[in-house]
């Protein structure tokens, strides 16, 4: 399995508009981050979590001819706000693209891009829908995916895991018993927000001590804001095991 980082920031992304701080006016090309998403390649099938307002350049920067689901973890604009842009991929091939979302998620979405859902007039993007829950394993693209219940502040989101891999973004607490669905896993993706604690993101502690407590061998901070500072800067405050993604890292797992 293949994943690519299509985009590693927050909402605001790094540069942030109109910032001067040492991540923003970095020319470090890892402090270049769009609004986060993965790529995943596994069986000759390509799922994508996630459509943030970066789609489009995240589809060219990777060079994504296909893709044969869209796994989405929850409603806020930095994960769907590009789900316009999925319509070369109908149009290419003749599909409508299979979407994965929780029920409330999949309202949200009804009411923000109605004319997706009851529209029928040429050119407007083709999704067929199907709903997920933390209670229930799914299959996406002939993929067995097990959906992990997060918390985002107060509100549930979902993580997926497949194989012995698994992806939390927006990460704050997580139940017990969801928490069991992550034994076994050997590589983590976890979102670290910042350094000083937030409300509904975890820190960089938080997450690093998440990762060590339940003793995952290789794992990779995702979702950083650039109040955390720059890459450089922070990667030396990491234990081996984990490591800063930055956009259009590829790691095989």
């Amino acid at each position: 399995m293949k994943v690519t980082f299509l985009g590693t920031g927050t909402s605001q992304g790094i540069p942030v508009i109109g910032c001067q701080c040492d991540a923003c006016v970095s020319t470090d090309f890892r402090d270049n981050r769009l609004r986060v998403s993965i790529q995943i390649e596994i069986e000759e099938k390509t799922i994508v979590v996630d459509v943030g307002p970066d789609f489009r350049q995240q589809m060219l920067r990777a060079g994504t001819e296909q893709i044969d689901a869209i796994l989405i973890t929850h409603e806020h604009s930095d994960h769907v706000a590009g789900l316009d842009d999925i319509r070369p991929f109908n149009f290419r091939y003749e599909i409508d693209m299979p979407i994965y979302t929780t029920k409330r998620v999949s309202k949200e979405l009804k009411q923000r891009y109605q004319y997706i859902f009851e529209a029928s007039y040429p050119g407007v993007p083709k999704v067929q829908q199907h709903l997920i829950s933390k209670t229930s394993n799914f299959v996406a693209a002939g993929i067995p995916i097990v959906p992990i219940e997060i918390f985002h502040g107060k509100l549930p989101i979902l993580g997926f895991r497949i194989g012995d891999f698994a992806y939390l973004t927006d990460f704050k607490t997580i139940a017990p018993l969801e928490e069991l669905k992550l034994e076994g896993v050997q590589t983590l993706i976890i979102s670290a927000l910042q350094h000083d604690p937030h409300h509904s993101h975890s820190t960089l502690t938080e997450s690093i001590d998440f990762v060590q407590r339940l003793g995952i061998p290789k794992a990779y901070l995702t979702h950083l804001s650039h109040k955390m500072g720059t890459h450089a800067a922070t990667e030396q405050l990491l234990p081996p095991n984990i490591q800063i993604a930055y956009d259009g890292l590829v790691i095989d797992v």
